[in-house]
C-alpha cells in the first residue's frame, strides 16, 4: 500500500480575507472558516449536493475549501483540495488487508484519520482566507457515523472550527410515513453521536416539494393523520415514535434544497451560518469545558505520582530502591484511573533520574 508522506493538495483561486466577527461571551475570537461535514445515504444525492454548494460558493466569489472522504468513488464531479484517494488506496488496501467493500472503506479512513493533523495544518494555513469547508463522506453513511475515525475527523475539525453536520435526506423517498420516521431516527442518533450544531436538508425538491416533511415534524396531528388508513405493527410503533421525537424536531433546523436546480442553496447557508453562531455560543463553551476537566484531571494525576514518589524516597532515607512495577503503588480501589504498564515505566525512569541527580550533586 502506498501512502504519501502529506496529504495532496490543489491549488484554489485566492480568496479576499474575511470580514472579523465578532467574540464569545468568553472574549474569544470567533475563527474561520464554518465546517461543514455532509453525510447521507447511498442514493440521496449527497454528492450531486456538493457538487451544487460548490459550484453556488463560487458564484458568490466565496470559493470553498473541499475535502473528500470517500475513498471508493470512482470520479467525483466537483474539485477537491484534500482528496483522501491521493493518500490512500482504497483497492490496495482491500487486497492488503483481505477486506470487503465496506471494511476497506473504513480501514482506509482509520489510515488516514492517523494524518489529519496535517489537514488541520493546512486548514489553520489558510483560515483567515476561507469562509466555508465542504467535507464530502462515504456514502455507506455508517462506516463514517459509527466509526473510531469518523468520530476522531469530527472532533479533531470541532476543536478548531466551528463544525455543522448537514444529513441530507432524500424527499421523494420519505413521502411514506414509515420511511419518514426511520430517516428522523437516524438523524436522531448521528446528532447525539456528534454532539454538534445540526441541519437536515431534503433534497430532490424538484421532484417533491419537501413541504409536508416540515408539516409533519411541527404538527403532530398531521403526522398521525397521514398514519390514519395504516393500521399495520410497523404503523402503531411509528406512531409512538413520534411521540419522542417531537422535542427532538423542536430544536432542529430543516430546509428544502435541489441539488440540480440550486433553489434553497441560500436557505441552506443561512440555516449554516446560524448553527455556526449556535456552535459558538453553546457547543464551544461545553468543548473548552471538557478540555479543562482533561487537563485538570492529567495534572492531578501528575500530581500524586509525585507524592508517591516522594513518599518512597523518603521511606528509602537513601537506600537502595526496587525498582520494578510490583513495587509502584497502585490506585486505591476507589481511584477511578487506570493506572498499566506504561506508567509503571514513566516512573521507574523517574525514580532513576532523581537518584542519577542525586549521585551527581554529591559527586560535586
Amino acid at each position: 500500500m502506498e501512502m504519501e508522506a502529506e496529504a495532496t493538495t490543489t491549488t484554489t483561486p485566492a480568496v479576499p480575507p474575511a470580514a472579523t466577527e465578532g467574540s464569545t461571551s468568553s472574549g474569544e475570537t470567533k475563527k474561520k472558516p464554518v465546517v461543514c461535514i455532509v453525510i447521507g445515504m447511498a442514493g440521496s444525492g449527497k454528492t450531486t449536493l456538493m457538487q451544487r454548494l460548490n459550484a453556488h460558493l463560487h458564484m458568490q466569489k466565496q470559493p470553498p475549501y473541499v475535502i473528500n472522504l470517500d475513498p471508493a468513488t470512482a470520479s467525483i464531479p466537483f474539485g477537491t483540495n484534500i482528496d483522501i484517494r491521493d493518500t490512500v488506496k482504497y483497492k490496495e488496501v482491500m487486497k492488503q488487508y483481505s477486506l470487503g467493500p465496506n471494511g476497506g472503506i473504513m480501514t482506509s479512513l482509520n489510515l488516514f484519520a492517523t494524518r489529519f493533523d496535517q489537514v488541520l495544518h493546512l486548514l489553520e494555513k489558510r483560515s483567515d482566507q476561507l469562509q466555508h469547508v465542504l467535507v464530502d463522506t462515504p456514502g455507506q453513511i455508517e462506516v463514517f457515523t459509527w466509526s473510531a475515525s469518523g468520530a476522531i475527523i469530527a472532533e479533531s475539525l470541532a476543536s478548531s472550527f466551528a463544525t455543522v453536520i448537514v444529513y441530507v435526506m432524500d424527499t421523494p423517498r420519505c413521502a411514506s410515513p414509515q420511511t419518514f420516521m426511520s430517516n428522523m431516527l437516524y438523524a436522531c442518533s448521528i446528532l447525539y453521536k456528534f454532539k454538534l450544531p445540526f441541519i437536515i436538508v431534503f433534497n430532490k425538491t424538484d421532484v417533491l416539494s419537501h413541504h409536508f416533511a416540515i408539516d409533519w415534524m411541527k404538527d403532530f396531528e398531521a403526522f398521525q393523520d397521514a398514519l390514519a388508513n395504516d393500521t399495520n405493527y410497523m404503523s402503531n410503533l411509528v406512531r409512538s415514535m413520534s411521540l419522542v421525537l417531537e422535542e427532538f424536531y423542536s430544536s432542529l433546523r430543516a430546509v428544502g434544497v435541489s441539488a440540480v436546480t440550486g433553489a434553497g442553496a441560500d436557505e441552506l447557508f443561512e440555516a449554516v451560518d446560524a448553527a455556526a453562531d449556535e456552535y459558538w455560543k453553546d457547543y464551544r463553551p461545553e468543548l473548552l469545558k471538557k478540555v479543562q476537566q482533561k487537563e485538570e484531571k492529567e495534572k492531578r494525576k501528575q500530581e500524586k505520582h509525585m507524592a508517591r514518589l516522594e513518599k518512597d524516597l523518603l521511606e528509602a532515607k537513601g537506600g537502595k530502591v526496587v525498582l520494578d512495577a510490583s513495587r509502584v503503588p497502585r490506585p486505591d480501589d476507589d481511584d477511578e484511573e487506570e493506572f498499566d504498564e506504561d506508567e509503571a515505566e514513566e516512573y521507574e525512569a523517574l525514580i532513576r533520574q532523581i537518584r542519577e541527580d542525586k549521585k551527581k550533586e554529591e559527586e560535586a
